[in-house]
């Protein structure tokens, strides 16, 4: 296990604005100009979920769900069903034939519900109460035609929100995030544990459905705080002091190796990864850092992405945005060792503080270049969800959701429509 560690500093501590990478006004590359900001919740909003090209909701402490249009802003539906805070969304598409553009929208609440939506028409399909305690975690498997609920329990449902098999209850801790595996197996975090459920679909041998706990995964320092599949064999395991874990799904022993409070994967390559008020780019080949921005934010990174167009995006309790690009570094400029020396290896047991002097060998072969500075919120931005064709959406404490655009590309839309509407003009005076 390859255990990162900041030269003992919190890495949740806060750092003196001055010393963050900063930019000014002038940023050719940051192609947001132009913003508009959508009103309608009343609390914090604390998530957003993708629909389609043109459409996402949102929902958050409110207990209310909005879905929007993206190319206008303009607000579709107001789903009101829920009495207490959202705890978890997720889309699905609709099982029904008949409309295979249909999507519905699951919502799990504090007030121990779950609702499913209908979001081409904003009605309630679906509203289910049996739970002891709150969901705080939705999961999809569209191939099954199923969806599971994360809570003190695993519950596997069909679309019709039928219950098929649920786990014991878990007695300290309800589960936080869960994901899919290989082979119908379900990674779920429980606080400090990884617990790996197999599920097993109804067929003629088993007569009904069943999930059914294989490994526990265990003796984790702090809470974990996100999970992500690397490839077939293993699984990318991060929480908050900095551990990052690479865990084989078969029953050997696991060879672990590092980890962030917030990652995404990149093409099994690269994983991209906040820790703190930093962002840090961990090769999977060469098992090194090939590039970090220690202080990419005045305050703790809620938030990161890589985008298609190969930026990489990050949101901040500071209220920021930052835009970010992976360029080579010249060759003339080489990686100082010096760097490094807050790197270290070491294993969460007895053997950590003998293991912990020796040195990882880092090679940083690119740089983290900040192209552009998103300023808009007045609290933390706790997501954002990129649209290709119509921009980026950010949801924050401040209540509000900013739809970021092109200004180019709204520009030259203007004008296009402009130009039709002249020539409507021309052609109706031309007909008189």
């Amino acid at each position: 296990m390859l255990r990162w560690l900041l030269g003992g500093r919190d890495v949740q501590e806060p750092v003196e604005k001055s010393l963050v990478l900063c930019i000014g006004d002038e940023q050719p590359q940051n192609p947001y100009t132009e913003l508009r900001v959508l009103k309608g919740h009343s609390d914090i909003v604390r998530f957003m979920a993708w629909i389609d090209d043109l459409r996402f909701a949102s929902a958050g402490d409110d207990g209310v769900v909005f879905v929007w249009n993206v190319q206008t802003g303009e607000r579709l539906h107001e789903l009101r069903g829920h009495s207490r805070p959202i705890t978890a969304i997720a889309v699905f598409p609709s099982v029904l034939q008949l409309q295979p553009e249909s999507r519905h929208l699951l919502t799990a609440s504090s007030d121990k519900t779950v609702i499913i939506w209908d979001l081409n028409t904003g009605t309630q399909i679906y509203l289910l109460t049996e739970f002891q305690s709150s969901v705080k975690c939705l999961m999809i498997i569209e191939r099954l035609d199923v969806w599971l609920s994360g809570g003190d329990k695993v519950c596997t449902w069909n679309c019709q929100a039928e219950l098929l098999c649920k786990t014991t209850c878990f007695k300290d801790a309800d589960v936080s995030s869960m994901i899919e595996l290989p082979k119908n197996n379900i990674a779920a975090v429980v606080r400090k544990d990884v617990v790996i459920f197999k599920l097993i679909p109804l067929s003629s041998e088993t007569q009904a459905w069943k999930i059914i706990e294989m490994r526990r995964l265990s003796n984790h320092e702090d809470d974990i705080r996100a999970l992500i599949t690397i490839n077939d064999l293993s699984i990318f395991i991060a929480h908050v002091v900095a551990h990052l874990y690479l865990m084989p799904f078969n029953l050997g022993n696991a060879p672990l190796e590092d980890a962030f409070y917030t990652a995404q994967l990149e093409r099994r390559r690269n994983i991209f990864a906040a820790i703190g008020t930093g962002i840090y780019v961990y090769n999977l080949q060469t098992k090194t850092v090939i590039a970090y921005q220690q202080l990419a934010h005045d305050s703790r990174v809620l938030h990161i992405a890589k985008l298609p167009n190969n930026q990489l995006v990050s949101c901040s309790e500071d209220g920021s945005v930052r835009l970010w690009e992976l360029q080579e570094l010249p060759p003339a400029e080489p990686a100082t060792s010096g760097l490094f020396n807050m790197w270290g290896i070491g294993r969460p047991n007895k053997q950590q503080n003998q293991m912990a002097k020796r040195k990882l060998e880092c090679s940083v072969l690119k740089t983290l270049e900040l192209i552009g500075d998103l300023i808009g919120h007045s609290g933390a931005v706790r997501m954002f969800l990129y649209f290709k064709d119509h921009g980026m959406v950010t949801c924050s404490t401040d209540h509000l959701i900013i739809l970021w655009k092109d200004g180019e590309m709204e520009s030259q839309f203007r004008s296009k429509k402009l130009f039709q509407k002249l020539e409507q003009e021309e052609q109706y005076a031309a007909s008189l």
